[in-house]
């Protein structure tokens, strides 16, 4: 055998043997997703009739983006809140109202994706609609930003009221002219509930609760949603009018990352 035929006998086997190596090297596993605990619930199978306007899997928020970790428009919460917000709707609908929710588990992805857009201050893109009067230097000093949810434990709704019979609400067009959250109705984005003072996620002081300067029907109708919900275990943060916690919370120190998504409960 010649030099050279050796030579490439040897590189033919040494090549022989790293590939033995590598296919008998584990591959890595893909991570798999979280998923809720058996506590959680879509709330569509406790009441299938509360109105969902998930506007976080949507461009139609205060980021003007979809949110990391919402998936599917749909509403995940703790059973107990699940079910006290079906006895919450039973009344309502025999008034003539429906409930509506906008957000309900919010996972910690998500937080955090609040958290960067927080601290980007040159993304101002719909600073127009929900908080035209906040400088976003201010959004974590302020409250309206936090690096903790609520939310994230399952028992939080952000959620109002629709009259029935219930008209759509038209789709957001990104790019669309903007107008601020606290204008009057009419001139405000136009959305199916009744008239709460502003719209959802507004970051203004005329969202409290109890702002002095909210009178008439819209002081009404935030009066009606927070009895409704309080006399069955929720307590209204009191700095939005939307935002409401069913207490005793079953995870009151946990902030679940799971996504948004049906798969997430399912068979629950």
């Amino acid at each position: 055998m010649t030099g050279i035929a050796r030579a490439l006998r040897a590189l033919a086997a040494a090549g022989a043997a790293l590939l033995a190596v590598t296919a008998a090297a584990p591959v890595a596993a893909a991570r798999p997703e979280p998923k809720a605990p058996p506590e959680f619930v879509d709330l569509r199978s406790v009441d299938p009739t509360i109105i969902t306007e998930m506007r976080y899997t949507t461009a139609h928020n205060f980021m003007g983006e979809p949110v990391d970790g919402y998936r599917q428009p749909v509403c995940i919460l703790t059973r107990p809140a699940a079910l006290a917000l079906r006895t919450a709707q039973r009344s309502l609908l025999r008034q003539g109202y429906s409930l509506k929710v906008y957000d309900c588990y919010r996972p910690q992805r998500a937080v955090d994706h609040f958290v960067r857009w927080a601290k980007d201050l040159d993304d101002q893109s719909m600073k127009d609609e929900f908080y035209p009067q906040v400088d976003k230097t201010r959004l974590f000093e302020d409250g309206y930003i936090a690096e903790k949810s609520g939310h994230s434990r399952g028992g939080t709704v952000d959620l109002t009221l629709v009259k029935l019979p219930a008209s759509p609400t038209r789709p957001y067009e990104p790019g669309e002219e903007l107008a601020p959250c606290y204008a009057p109705r009419g001139e405000r984005f136009p959305d199916n509930s009744v008239d709460m003072g502003t719209g959802y996620d507004c970051f203004d002081t005329l969202s409290h609760t109890d702002d002095p300067r909210v009178q008439g029907v819209a002081r009404a109708n935030r009066q009606f949603l927070k009895s409704t919900l309080s006399a069955l275990g929720f307590v209204n943060l009191a700095e939005e009018w939307w935002h409401f916690t069913y207490r005793p919370e079953v995870f009151p120190d946990t902030y679940f990352d799971f996504p948004v998504a049906r798969r997430s409960v399912a068979g629950h």
